[in-house]
Parts: structure tokens; C-alpha cells; sequence
């Protein structure tokens, strides 16, 4: 908006409050925010460069091409011996099942002897949060569970994520096996999957995931050998993988599904796939066919398939490469920061600039955010900080309309009656150009007064009194707003008018001379109009005189406030219209006026005007004399 009516502080204030409000919500009201957050994170997983994901994983797919050669899902378990056998031939570094093999099958003994005979072989156990504890089955899974815990005191504070129940692969298979890993998967409320939670306590013992299983084993480090810090980390080995309070760390995903190396199971069997290219390889073992796999929305997919999550979490603690949530005092910088920072620039801004000035500051926010996400692997809140920009930019700029609203109102209420409408438009515009707490400023005043109104009030009625002088006065309030003078007062019949404020008109003494000599001319045509019906013509001197003047609101705050203009100047054209009575003539100005008519006015002037000098003289209350000359028009211009 244009103008400056509203105090820096006050716009700053405001800023600074809905500041407060979000940072607030940030810190104890995270809720509402939570679902715009999670889909500004998942815009940032897919806008990232796609990251190439370690070539030492290998996802073993029963797919619609291996359920075609080797028969209906779910297969025998001879079929799944034969996989075992075929991945320990190639020297795979390890074999991970995402399949649970909870109900005994015929076939069990000669499946666990495969695994036994391979020796790398992670399978999956599945943790009930509402079912009956299961004591058998968890005694027979106590060898998975983590042991090294450093200040286990956190979890009086943070619980981990506890179950009630468990499902285990049968016990003739757990028993072969190198380790287990749970395959439990927490979406979201909106339903997707963005956190792997690597711990989940049972009966007092914590479990890992089975992507934190294979990749211990991979890298050589035995389940007793992970590291938990507890409500902050997991270790292992040179991979410290950074936690919430609840054991959960988020899921780097490096892409959409099929970003890992596939191969149908159904190859693998058969020897189509050569051995070197599962030699030292992790092979995860779970479903992609239609119809038969968990469809897990992503960030990246609304349905891929769940082994392939494991493959990114796994992919992401071999090289060490995970995503952090930033901490509180982060965000609180960036809001705080980026929010004061703000407020401080529209303060002082008009709403052009303002807009400009909040896309920047939103985009430097944005951009950032999503750089450092991509470059660093930094989730920092971007809801807040764009939330608290826009807010102030919305309420900073409401309230701006409101208050030039406001203050629009008061010029008119002020200057409406003072000048034109036009005038008070400009004023409206370009406030600054109205300095209403007072100034100095050099102006033009024009004084005029009724000769020998007196007498004529007490020879006629109040009525026909009222009457004239409302004709008289209506008709010089229309030339003096005709030349865009400002109408200060009505003392009785006498009127006085300036130029030069509230607008700055450089030529203010050209317009009070001119508004002079229309007036002239217009109580000319009254006088034959009065003197045609019969009443007395009436007469009237002015005097005009320019110099610094004090220009204001003056008068009683919250009562009685008038914008005038005060000073000996103003005193001196008081006192010089009077003298028109002395010199009969009807215009008179002083040298200061007629000084600042430029050369270009006199001589356009010359064929209408004529500038008579009367002399100087010593005015009452002034000891120094001042020059005076009548304006007179021209035969045959009046």
C-alpha cells in the first residue's frame, strides 16, 4: 500500500506473533500439520536425484513368470529347498526370506536341512499387537533378540514399540537358521510407509527388523554385536543409524519399484542365472506377482512391493546412508529466522514489494530445505516456516488495507471539506504529502471580506442576510476549489484560502492570483443578478500574500482539530486585504506574492492583467514594510 501510516513496530509485532503462534505448534501442537509435512517429504524423495543403490542386492522374485513354471502360490516346500540350494551353490553372501513359514509342511526336514547346509539364511518372524502372548514360539526366537543396550534408563521415558504376541517360522526351520528379522510394517496415518521400525520389544527382549538382520550379517557383525543407544542410534559396525524415540528410522528409499536387480526365482532354479551373479550377494526372497504380494504405498509408488523396502533399508546401512529428521532447534532457527526476517522487510514495504519480497524469502526456504534434503539427507519442516510466511505476508497486508481503509476515511473526513475531491483522492494516493502533525512549508493565503457587510446585516432580515451571504459564499467555495485551493475557513463573511498544502503546487502563487480574479469575476455576475432583483450588490476585498507558514492539524486532540496554516505571513495577508478598502481596489498582493510569479505567467498574463504598484507600507504589528500591488483586469477581460 502507499504511505507509511502504519508504525514499523506494529507490522514487526505482528509478524513476530504469528512467529510465536507457529513456533508453538511446531513444538507442541505437531498435529495438525503432520499429513502437509509428510507429503512435502515424499515431493522432496521423488525430487531428489535418483541414488544408485549398492549392486550387492539382489531381490529373488516369485513372480508371474516363476508362479507360470513352477505352479500355483503358495509352492511346496521341496521348491523352496531347491532355491536354498541353487543360492548356496552361487555363494550368496546372504539368503533373507520375507515369506513366514508358520505352519509345518511335509516337506520341513528337507527344507531345513538346506538352510542348515547354507548357514546364511535370515528368516522372518511376525509380532501381534492385540493377539495372546505366545511363549513357545518367542522361547524358540530368544537367540535373534539384541543384547547390547547403552542407557537402557531412556526407555522409562521413551517406550519402545511392545508386542503382545508373535508369529515365528515353525521350529524345525528357526532352529537351522543364521537369524531372524521381524517384517512388521507401520504406515503412516494417510497410509504410507516413510519409517522402518529396526526394534520392536518383546517380553523384554528387542527384536530387530530383518533388513537390520541382513545387513548385519552381510557386513560380518554378529546379532550380539549391534549397538543400540537407546532412543537415539543403532551400530553397526562403521553404520550408525540415526533413530526416533521409539527405535524407528526413516526409509531412504532409492527409488521406484524395480530399482533393484530382479530375478524370477523360477531362473534361479533352473540355472538360467549365472552363479557370479549371486556370488557374495544379499538375495531378499519375497513376492512381486499380482494378486499375492503386500502393496505398500510409498513415497515414490501408491504399490510396490514390500521386499522391495526391505532391499532400500538394507541398501541405506551399507553405505551408511540414511535420512534425519531435524531436531527442534533447527526447525525453530529456520522458522524463527525466516519469519523475523520477514516481518522486518514488510514493514517497511508497499504491497508490490511485499509480494516479491514473500515469494523470495518462501523460495530461498523451499529451495534450501530441498537442497540440503537431496545433498545431506535433512528432512527439515517445511510447513511451518512456509505456513508462517504466508500468514504474515496475509495478515501483514490485511492489516495494511485495514488501516489505509482507515486512514483513507480520516483524510476524507478531514480534507473533504477543505479542498476538492479531487485533491483528497491525490491525498489518499500519496499521503506523504500531507504531513498532518505540522511542518514548515512556504504557501500562498487569500483573505476576503465583504465590504461593509455590517452595516448591510442590520438593515435587512436574518433571512434575506443568511440568504445572500450563503449565495455569495457557495459561489467563491466553487472557484477556490476550482483551482484547487484549500478552503480553511468561513470567519462570519470573511474567507480564507491557501495553496501549496496538503499537495505541493509549485505554482501556488499563480493559482491564488487566478482564483483571485475569477472570484472578481464571478461576484460580478451576483452583483447584476442581486441589483436585478432588487437587493443591494455587494462588494468584497482580497488580499493575497506568500511566504513560510506553519501547516497543520491544529486544535484540541479528540475535539476540535482544524488543518490550517499559522504565522506572520498569514497575519500580513490578513492585514493587506484590509487595505484594499484604503487603495479601492479589489485585489491587492504583496511584493512576496508577485515575486513568485515566474516570467512565463506575466507574460501570458499581459493582454488580461495588469500589475499596479501601489507602494510600500508598514502593516500593524509588522516593523517592516512590505511592497504592495493591485490586480486589475484589463478592459474587455472582465
Amino acid at each position: 500500500m502507499p504511505g507509511t501510516t502504519i508504525p514499523f513496530y506494529v507490522r514487526l509485532l505482528t509478524g513476530a506473533l504469528l512467529t510465536l503462534f507457529f513456533s508453538c505448534m511446531l513444538i507442541y501442537f505437531p498435529a495438525p500439520t503432520t499429513l502437509i509435512e509428510s507429503k512435502l517429504y515424499d515431493l522432496r524423495m521423488k525430487m531428489r536425484p535418483t541414488q544408485p543403490p549398492p549392486t550387492d542386492i539382489v531381490i529373488a522374485a516369485i513372480d508371474d513368470k516363476s508362479i507360470e513354471k513352477l505352479g500355483r502360490w503358495p509352492w511346496n516346500r521341496d521348491i523352496i529347498a531347491r532355491l536354498v540350494d541353487r543360492l548356496a551353490e552361487a555363494d550368496a553372501s546372504v539368503i533373507a526370506f520375507d515369506i513366514i513359514f508358520s505352519e509345518k509342511e511335509r516337506n520341513d526336514p528337507l527344507l531345513a536341512k538346506s538352510i542348515d547346509n547354507a548357514g546364511n539364511v535370515i528368516l522372518p518372524i511376525v509380532f501381534d499387537f492385540a493377539g495372546k502372548d505366545r511363549p513357545a514360539t518367542a522361547a524358540a526366537t530368544e537367540q535373534a533378540a539384541l543384547s547390547s543396550v547403552t542407557h537402557p534408563d531412556r526407555f522409562s521415558r521413551y517406550q519402545p514399540i511392545t508386542a503382545k504376541g508373535q508369529l515365528a517360522p515353525v521350529p524345525q526351520l528357526t532352529g537351522k537358521a543364521a537369524g531372524l528379522g521381524h517384517i512388521n510394517m507401520f504406515p503412516d496415518r494417510d497410509g504410507t510407509l516413510r519409517w522402518e521400525a529396526l526394534l520392536i520389544a518383546f517380553e523384554d527382549l528387542l527384536y530387530p527388523s530383518l533388513p537390520l538382520s541382513v545387513a548385519a550379517r552381510h557386513m560380518g557383525i554378529d546379532t550380539a554385536n549391534i549397538n543400540v543407544d537407546a532412543a537415539r542410534s543403532i551400530a553397526v559396525a562403521r553404520s550408525v543409524i540415526p533413530t526416533d524415540e521409539w527405535g524407528r528410522t526413516l526409509i531412504n528409499y532409492y527409488g521406484p519399484s524395480q530399482t533393484f536387480i530382479h530375478y524370477p526365482i523360477s531362473d534361479i532354479i533352473n540355472g538360467q542365472v549365472k552363479p557370479e551373479k549371486l556370488a557374495n550377494k544379499i538375495v531378499l526372497i519375497g513376492a512381486t506377482a499380482v494378486g499375492i504380494y503386500d502393496l505398500r504405498v510409498t513415497p515414490y509408488s501408491p504399490a510396490m512391493p514390500g521386499i522391495e523396502k526391505h532391499a532400500a533399508v538394507v541398501a541405506s546401512i551399507l553405505d551408511n546412508r540414511f535420512i534425519t529428521r531435524a531436531s527442534d532447534r533447527l526447525n525453530l532457527a529456520v522458522l524463527i529466522f525466516s519469519g523475523l526476517l520477514l516481518s522486518a522487510l514488510l514493514a517497511k514495504m508497499n504491497v508490490v514489494k511485499a509480494s516479491m519480497a514473500t515469494a523470495i524469502c518462501l523460495g530461498i526456504v523451499v529451495c534450501t530445505a530441498f537442497w540440503i534434503f537431496s545433498a545431506h539427507g535433512l528432512w527439515i519442516n517445511l510447513t511451518c516456516p512456509a505456513a508462517n510466511l504466508i500468514g504474515i505476508f496475509t495478515t501483514v497486508t490485511a492489516y495494511n488495507y485495514w488501516a489505509e481503509e482507515r486512514f483513507s476515511r480520516d483524510i476524507r473526513r478531514m480534507f473533504s471539506n477543505y479542498v476538492t475531491a479531487r485533491v483528497v483522492n491525490e491525498l489518499i494516493k500519496n499521503p506523504q504529502m500531507a504531513k498532518l502533525g505540522g511542518e514548515r512549508r512556504v504557501v500562498t493565503v487569500l483573505f476576503s471580506d465583504i465590504k461593509g457587510f455590517t452595516t448591510f446585516s442590520e438593515k435587512h432580515s436574518p433571512t434575506e442576510v443568511v440568504s445572500v451571504l450563503n449565495e455569495y459564499l457557495g459561489a467563491m467555495t466553487e472557484i477556490i476549489f476550482k483551482w484547487e485551493g484549500t478552503l480553511d475557513k468561513f470567519v462570519g463573511d470573511e474567507i480564507m484560502a491557501f495553496w501549496g498544502a496538503p499537495l505541493i503546487q509549485d505554482d501556488h502563487a499563480e493559482r491564488a492570483v487566478m482564483c483571485a480574479m475569477d472570484m472578481r469575476s464571478r461576484l460580478d455576475e451576483l452583483q447584476r443578478k442581486w441589483l436585478s432583483e432588487g437587493r443591494p450588490a455587494l462588494d468584497a476585498g482580497i488580499g493575497i500574500n506568500s511566504g513560510e507558514m506553519l501547516v497543520g492539524n491544529i486544535g484540541a486532540e479528540g475535539k476540535k482539530m482544524d488543518y490550517t496554516v499559522i504565522g506572520d505571513h498569514v497575519n500580513l495577508g490578513a492585514r493587506v486585504e484590509a487595505l484594499t478598502r484604503k487603495y479601492e481596489k479589489p485585489v491587492v498582493i504583496t511584493a512576496h506574492t508577485f515575486a513568485m510569479l515566474p516570467a512565463q505567467f506575466m507574460e501570458d498574463q499581459t493582454e488580461s492583467l495588469h500589475f499596479e504598484w501601489l507602494e510600500e507600507v508598514t502593516v500593524k504589528g509588522k516593523e517592516q514594510a512590505v511592497g504592495l500591488y493591485a490586480v486589475n483586469t484589463l478592459p474587455g477581460n472582465s
